[in-house]
């Protein structure tokens, strides 16, 4: 059976080399930090013990940690509104009105009520597409990286860990909440090869996605299970798409409040946060320790550059752990 995997780039790792500053040595250490990044992560995924781990997580756990990390951007539809009513009620009002006709297509007409408005309720000011048609093809260049101690401490091993931590794991979590079966060790090891590949570019690491693929992976995307991995694919096309264009693409939406690109995906996320949220509270059993995991995840804190997702379930599973512990020694 073929599964719905999400690929995406790792935004905790973006965050935390944006948060570092410039490492010893230039970009080209960056490069090379990239590198044995993407190595550990092959590594990870060949290590069938990290495999077991991750299976082990239980259903309600990742549901509360998927519920916590989506959480946010859910808010983000309301926020919208009161920031400024005449452009975020059309879009808020696309995605009710379309889908209480069509669940299938709610998320487009919103995503086309965005573009209306970004069209024609926002002043673009003049010179806004200045030097456009220099930007509208991607120009690689290749990076030789250098391997240094401060590329590998500093850079390789924080973005490791973030990568694994929030997006590999989380990502394994998501599938398994939409009743898929994913062999984790694979998968972490093929998108360390495609990070080998994109390392010399500039890529900081290729991973699993998490809050897409709860996008992807859901029912939203086709009531099949067997037939939604047509969302992933169609997703990659569109990165294709937007990656060919990124420079008109990113002057377009940059014209835009963040809010509102905010709000278009929190109104696609409302469905998954909903399932999520209802699928990790249902039991009796755990309920406190899906609480916790949770409010930890929805908190947003982040610890030694690791996010909320990740210490999630570690406070989750170890209350878990211990109420189960104290349990057994009642009987």
């Amino acid at each position: 059976a073929r599964l719905d995997v999400s690929i995406a780039w790792s935004t905790p790792g973006a965050a935390l080399l944006a948060s570092s500053g410039a490492v010893e040595g230039g970009f080209s250490t960056a490069v090379g930090g990239f590198l044995v990044c993407a190595v550990l992560i092959v590594i990870a995924g060949l290590w069938k013990p990290l495999g077991r781990m991750v299976a082990a997580i239980p259903g309600t756990l990742a549901n509360a940690m998927l519920a916590g990390v989506l959480i946010g951007l859910c808010f983000a539809p309301v926020k919208a509104i009161a920031f400024n009513p005449l452009l975020g009620l059309p879009i808020a009002l696309a995605w009710v009105v379309v889908g209480s006709i069509n669940r299938l297509y709610a998320v487009p007409a919103a995503l086309a009520a965005f573009v209306a408005v970004l069209a024609f309720g926002i002043d673009i000011p003049d010179g806004a597409f200045a030097g456009l048609a220099d930007a509208l093809l991607p120009k690689p260049e290749l990076v030789t990286p250098a391997f240094t101690v401060a590329g590998l401490v500093g850079i390789a091993l924080p973005l490791f860990i973030v990568t694994m931590a929030s997006q590999n794991i989380p990502g394994i979590a998501v599938l398994k909440v939409n009743d898929y079966a994913p062999n984790p060790g694979p998968l972490f090891a093929v998108t360390g090869f495609f990070s080998l590949l994109s390392a010399p570019f500039g890529g900081h690491a290729v991973n699993l996605a998490a809050i897409t693929a709860a996008m992807c992976a859901g029912p939203d995307a086709h009531p099949d299970p067997a037939k939604r991995y047509w969302a992933a694919i169609n997703a990659g096309i569109f990165y294709v798409i937007f990656g060919l264009a990124a420079g008109a693409v990113t002057a377009f939406v940059a014209l835009a409040p963040p809010i509102l690109i905010q709000a278009v995906a929190g109104l696609a996320l409302i469905s998954a946060f909903a399932a999520s949220a209802l699928n990790a509270f249902r039991e009796t059993e755990g309920r406190e320790a899906a609480a916790v995991t949770f409010l930890v995840t929805a908190s947003g804190v982040s610890f030694a550059g690791i996010s909320g997702a990740f210490w999630g379930l570690i406070a989750g599973g170890l209350m878990l752990a211990l109420s189960r512990f104290v349990a057994s020694l009642r009987k």
